[in-house]
């Protein structure tokens, strides 16, 4: 008797890495933070102030004339072009409503360990900049934009460019393991020590800095191992946690 052959796949089946569990590529990763990005940039549109790693919030606003609606309709453009995108390349399954649920829910699960790390360690700390407003409004849109915005400049930006530049001139043998690692830690210092800069800054606390230290590096691993949008998503609901629900 015949051994039976590889089980086909079901038509309009997602590949093996499109499932929702699996670590996403860049694009898709993107466009799985695309509700965090338009949330944010339609709520900062009525904030005097801005997260300060956002570079896109003034530019959005100067290319719409400082016009609302304008304004609205390029946000929510940029967000539909990357469904487009996504549509086009066939991986448009990536966005099903699960996958969104699964998302919002595996970054529920690291925030709460997050917080309570925290309330373990030093009490609960934010960890994207002060808001200088008590109101739910302010809190939840500075809590997303801190995880988008943050986690590009920090993860992507600091550590996996720096990663990027250990494995191409270490490779990944034990020396460039040790390197990724302790740039890691490097990464994850200078993105608690982002906290304390410039006049929104906390003021300097050691057990506070510590603490955003570890999440830094929760966070690092998470983006490593899962991906660019799990690390957003956690970023951001804990803040507003702390924020918003304390």
């Amino acid at each position: 008797m015949l051994g039976a052959g590889p089980e086909l796949a079901r038509p309009g089946a997602a590949p093996p890495g499109d499932k929702p569990t699996a670590k996403s590529d860049a694009l898709t990763d993107l466009a799985l933070t695309m509700p965090i990005f338009v949330l944010y940039h339609i709520g900062v549109a009525f904030l005097p102030i801005r997260n300060a790693a956002d570079p896109v919030t003034a530019e959005l606003r100067a290319l719409a004339k400082h016009s609302l609606p304008l304004y609205a309709g390029l946000t929510f453009a940029v967000g539909a072009a990357f469904v487009i995108v996504l549509s086009v390349l066939g991986r448009g399954h990536a966005l099903k409503t699960r996958r969104f649920a699964l998302l919002a829910t595996e970054g529920a699960l690291y925030a709460i360990l997050m917080r309570f790390a925290g309330a373990y360690v030093v009490g609960s700390l934010r960890l994207g900049p002060p808001v200088l407003s008590n109101d739910i409004f302010t809190g939840v849109v500075m809590s997303l934009g801190a995880g988008f915005y943050e986690e590009i400049a920090f993860r992507v930006g600091l550590y996996g460019l720096g990663a990027l530049g250990i494995k191409l001139f270490f490779g990944r043998g034990v020396q460039g393991v040790v390197l990724l690692v302790g740039w890691a830690v490097v990464a994850a210092a200078v993105f608690s020590g982002w906290h304390y800069v410039g006049a929104m800054g906390d003021p300097w606390n050691l057990p506070s800095f510590v603490f955003r230290m570890v999440c830094g590096l929760v966070l690092t691993g998470i983006y490593v191992f899962r991906g660019f949008a799990p690390a957003v998503w956690t970023h951001a609901l804990y803040d507003v946690w702390v924020l918003v629900l304390r």
